[in-house]
């Protein structure tokens, strides 16, 4: 091959054969055909096992750099890092083409893989050479999903004298976090925290809170989406609702709890919690008898106020104009029934965590007290008001998370929330015997580790080793796993399971994912610009992600990429422009912007 300069690209990865995926061959012929690519290489071509060897093809070419190209090329740096010394080179002039990193992930996107390739040959940072042209923006916002999250974006954003259209497909703002006791590691009430500013979401006079409403599609540009907003009818007036509760309280229709992790019941008519926003009624249609069969209207009857509630109601569609969009759908709990052997819906007292919090809170259906769950006349498990506690109850971590059978990353918070049960239930059951079994403690935040020392101070027992089953035993419950540190199996009775559960992509996220051209990870989540330095961008601009629809994280940090994601807006408001989509960038465009970028030329002279 004729040397065309003193780069050498290596791909480590070969994506052919995998569908929908880059195509390699064509990233391969673009590099061969490239004037900066001295020699091209693949797995095929040069094994990575020798760095002697690859030492002596850098030599044979005279190379001076090195491009390792493919989704995670850091993963093989080390042994190019060798070669690259040995042959009597800088290491340090070695080259990552991440595709991965910049969101090339598919045939799609295989012209951005091509810009990479291009940036790392011009030793220029893709960045820096695709920055899309800036078009004026409007200065509305919407923000998808009203949890915290969204719900501190919405406040910042807000507070800057700008319009929010804040949208929550449920009857009420909050979101997961509405649902817990406790917050590790400090043990804060949950709702002392998040209930303020839920109120202030209500009464800020620059959010519009649109609740019980789903985004149904969006079209336009950078700085001005049109979006459609399909209104889901309330079937109750919020404006002359006073939430007297007289509707409820004679309403047939019951359906399981939403808000309860669905360990109780509501009545058809119903408000999600005591502290919702809107604190109003609202109708599901899905268990109204009326609006199954035409045969109720009882709450109607109870009403005292007139036409409050129309029962005919109809969805209705609206469309509003907005300049940025921030995602923060949130997620949803892994399903316990898919691990058959842990017994989740076939014993009564093996409990997924998010239902444990419901049960330990009080403002729950056991209004905070821990009982074991019995049948009632009709066959349901269900919490009694009164009822026997439970002596001894086990923490399984790691329920879905880890695991190469369903989701092989860490949910993260997992641990941590499994301690905090554990402390929960020593503070209101002293007496009883707790156990945690875990794989590897994950105490990684601020406080974490401390934590994790206090809830062993307190008589928790700490047990590393996978669980392998859990199946009943005379009424109770037998537990069969390992201990790691004293290398043995054991079996442990006890009266209650807790599954730590992990996180999950919410089911929707592909259709949101389609409607807003923003691409998603393997597992599911919403992809960002840069995972290090980007966090909250995505390559669709004017289009941000925020909270655990991104990844699992904690409360610290879902928090913090809201204010981000808020920051990113109010940015381009300020500066009354916006930067339109990366991934439509032309491929010349970026060769032209990398070529100008790049000093390789200059150090040649």
């Amino acid at each position: 091959m004729e040397q065309k300069g003193l780069t050498g690209i290596y791909f480590c990865d070969d994506f052919n054969g995998k569908s929908d995926a880059i195509d390699t061959a064509e990233l391969m012929a673009y590099a061969e055909n490239n004037p900066d690519a001295a020699v091209t290489w693949s797995p095929s071509r040069l094994p990575i096992t020798d760095p002697e060897a690859i030492a002596a093809k850098i030599k044979e070419f005279k190379l001076e750099r090195m491009v390792i190209a493919g989704d995670m090329p850091g993963m093989v740096k080390p042994v190019f890092a060798r070669a690259m010394a040995a042959a009597g080179n800088d290491p340090g002039d070695i080259i990552l083409a991440g595709f991965r990193e910049y969101g090339a992930v598919s045939g799609a996107d295989t012209d951005r893989a091509k810009g990479v390739i291009a940036c790392a040959l011009k030793g220029v940072t893709f960045g820096m050479a695709a920055v899309p042209e800036e078009t004026d923006v409007n200065q509305d916002t919407v923000i998808i999903g009203a949890g915290i999250a969204g719900i501190q974006a919405a406040l910042e954003i807000a507070d800057s004298g700008r319009k929010v259209y804040l949208i929550e497909k449920t009857g009420t703002i909050g979101g997961h976090m509405a649902m817990f006791d406790k917050t590790f590691p400090t043990l804060d009430c949950a709702a002392c925290i998040l209930t303020p500013k839920m109120v202030e979401i209500g009464q800020h006079p620059n959010i519009e809170l649109m609740s019980y409403c789903e985004v149904s599609g969006v079209s336009g540009k950078p700085g001005n989406f049109k979006v459609k907003i399909l209104k889901k009818a309330r079937r109750v007036n919020l404006s002359t609702c006073i939430g007297c509760g007289n509707c409820a309280e004679k309403c047939p229709g019951r359906a399981p709890s939403e808000f309860d992790a669905g360990i109780s019941t509501r009545r058809a008519i119903y408000i999600p919690f005591p502290q919702a926003v809107p604190n109003k009624y609202l109708i599901d249609a899905d268990s109204c008898l009326y609006v199954k069969n035409g045969k109720c209207g009882v709450c109607v009857k109870n009403c005292p106020v007139e036409n409050c509630i129309n029962l005919d109601e109809k969805d209705e569609t609206v469309e509003v104009t907005a300049g940025n969009i921030i995602v923060a759908t949130g997620f949803q709990v892994f399903d316990a029934k898919k691990v058959e052997r842990f017994g989740y819906g076939q014993h009564a007292n093996v409990l997924t965590s998010l239902e444990f919090e419901r049960v330990v809170n009080a403002a729950g259906p056991t209004a905070g007290e821990i009982y074991l769950r019995t049948l009632d006349k009709k066959g349901n498990y269900v919490f009694p008001k009164v009822g026997t506690a439970p002596e001894s109850v086990a923490l399984i971590h790691c329920v879905g998370s880890r695991d190469e059978n369903y989701h092989k990353y860490c949910s993260r918070v997992c641990c941590m929330y499994s301690l905090k049960l554990a402390h929960l239930i020593k503070e209101k059951l002293p007496s009883a015997k707790v156990s945690e079994y875990y794989i590897d403690m994950r105490a990684f935040g601020k406080g974490y580790e401390e934590f994790y020392e206090r809830i062993k101070s307190e008589g928790v027992n700490i047990i590393q080793g996978r669980t392998a089953k859990v199946e009943g035993n005379n009424g109770k419950l037998l537990l069969r796993s390992e201990d790691m540190i004293e290398d043995k199996l054991i079996e442990e009775e006890v009266d209650m399971v807790i599954l730590a559960v992990g996180l999950e992509p919410r089911q929707d996220a592909a259709e949101i994912a389609k409607m807003l051209g923003i691409s998603q990870t393997e597992e599911g989540w919403f992809r960002e610009a840069d995972s290090k330095f980007d966090p909250v961008n995505t390559f669709s601009g004017g289009i941000t992600i925020a909270g655990v629809c991104q990844g699992p994280k904690d409360i610290p940090d879902t928090v913090a990429q809201g204010s981000a994601a808020a920051a990113r807006a109010l940015q381009s408001q300020i500066k009354g422009k916006i930067r339109g989509n990366i991934k439509d960038i032309p491929l010349q465009k970026i060769e032209a912007r990398a070529k100008e970028l790049s000093t390789l030329e200059e150090a040649k002279k």
